[in-house]
């Protein structure tokens, strides 16, 4: 039984602090990822939006291009691709398509079809692609996929340690992921053969 599971990209497939380094060294600061407890990085870094956006306008592509892979996020997606239908939804702009399809290529990650938003609002992408799983990082993505009817798996950050509500699962990691995915599919396979 083939799933549509929707991938979000930043924090999710990534580590979600690995742009920290950078963005300390550009703005004189010393935030460690504990303290990353909001979504959004001005907030983070104390900055305004400004000079953040023009930060990212100046190294956006190359935080993307040198990000790293969140532990077995590979492996996990690579098994999920034989077996499901993978989409990646992300946020990124659509100019960031290239480097974007650089990265997957550079990581050996799964050739499935990338969607580059450059919005947040992820309900109709997930609608269009007929999605029955999203795994996401963003708790205000989570809220809106799950109050649309959508089963989201919320990769645990600092940022998104909030009350959840029915429809969202928080993972750790993508073994997490691999299990879950396992359960539902086996799940639904004993629903229909019962219905059947």
């Amino acid at each position: 039984m083939k799933l549509n599971i929707c991938v979000d990209i930043d924090g999710t497939i990534t580590d979600a602090y690995h742009w920290l380094e950078m963005a300390n060294e550009y703005f004189k600061t010393n935030v460690k990822p504990c303290e990353v407890t909001v979504y959004y990085v001005h907030e983070v870094l104390k900055v305004t939006r400004q000079d953040y956006l023009r930060f990212y306008e100046m190294y956006g592509e190359e935080m993307h291009f040198n990000a790293i892979l969140r532990e077995q996020a590979k492996e996990v997606l690579c098994k999920l691709n034989k077996f499901h239908n993978l989409y990646y939804v992300t946020a990124r702009e659509e100019k960031m398509k290239n480097v974007t399809n650089k990265w997957f290529s550079m990581n050996g990650l799964p050739n499935s079809q990338i969607y580059l938003l450059g919005s947040h609002y992820k309900v109709e992408k997930a609608k269009e692609l007929n999605c029955d799983i999203f795994i996401e990082d963003r708790y205000e993505n989570a809220i809106q996929l799950a109050q649309a009817g959508f089963k989201v798996l919320l990769m645990d950050c600092y940022y998104n340690r909030k009350p959840l509500i029915s429809g969202i699962t928080r993972v750790y990691n993508w073994s997490d992921i691999e299990k879950i995915i396992g359960e539902y599919t086996e799940n639904t396979i004993k629903k229909l053969t019962k219905i059947a």
